[in-house]
């Protein structure tokens, strides 16, 4: 994978790009969300009755390019290189610098393409570019019990299972425990040194 470090930030992949989304991708945003609704419901925050609406939309470019600006977080849209057709999203978010050099990790993908190993994919592109253009140590994250599917890719990743986070986040309308997983740059445990 490639870090292309022009103005607009990309991240290459064999079967796909990531990069910061931008307000022309409303439409694919919006019909790609419209349509995983149902499949997404279970996993994500309940969504506000403006959640699709285009200001919205627009108020989290601005986001992203300010926390992009100022290293707090990299929101990546996933396109396919050949369509270029919107596949889903993955954050690097709540990036910390020392002692902890660490950022938690987030994603999503539309149901069309669930199960395809583009998430896989994207997810090794965005550990690479943390630990080794950001110079990061480690990355969290975090799913339900029950989300087989994320468990399952963040195993296949290189992710560690650490434990349970009690009332962790406010997933589907009420507080649920998540599983914690973690990826070492250099993985230390078992170490004592």
């Amino acid at each position: 994978m490639i870090f292309d470090r022009s103005e607009a930030i990309k991240l290459y992949t064999e079967r796909l790009y990531l990069r910061l989304p931008l307000p022309k991708d409303y439409e694919a945003w919006y019909h790609l969300k419209s349509l995983s609704q149902n499949f997404l419901k279970p996993w994500e925050p309940i969504w506000e009755s403006d959640h699709l609406t285009r200001t919205i939309f627009i108020k989290r470019i601005k986001w992203a390019k300010n926390s992009v600006a100022n290293n707090y977080a990299f929101p990546f849209f996933i396109f396919s290189k050949t369509d270029q057709i919107l596949l889903g999203g993955i954050n690097l978010d709540y990036i910390r610098e020392r002692p902890s050099k660490s950022a938690i990790v987030g994603f999503w993908i539309g149901e069309p393409f669930a199960r395809k190993g583009y998430m896989q994919e994207a997810l090794q592109a965005l550990v690479h570019f943390a630990f080794y253009e950001l110079d990061l140590s480690r990355i969290e994250a975090s799913c339900l019990p029950t989300n087989i599917a994320s468990r399952g890719l963040l195993e296949k990743s290189g992710f560690k299972y650490e434990g349970v986070a009690q009332s962790y986040l406010e997933i589907a309308g009420k507080w649920q425990n998540h599983v914690i997983y973690a990826n070492l740059r250099s993985d230390r445990r078992g170490n004592v040194s």
